[in-house]
């Protein structure tokens, strides 16, 4: 089965928290307000998918665990 890798460039996040709200439990916001995924590989999520692509700044990047190929976000 397919995994997928979760990152957040924390240079790029501006702590909107547009994740945390569409994918709860999946985000978290740190101490200095920049989110970053609770878990760092997941099993394919639609609300995770989501949340990265809404994400005002881009920062959050999903990829294949497997194979490095970026999941598309449509």
């Amino acid at each position: 089965m397919t995994r997928w890798a979760v990152a957040v460039d924390k240079n790029t996040c501006i702590g909107s928290a547009v994740c945390v709200g569409t994918a709860p439990g999946r985000f978290a916001l740190d101490e200095r307000q920049r989110s970053g995924p609770v878990t760092a590989e997941i099993d394919p999520d639609e609300a995770v998918r989501d949340a990265a692509a809404s994400c005002p700044v881009e920062a959050i990047s999903l990829v294949d665990a497997d194979t490095g190929e970026p999941v598309d976000l449509d």
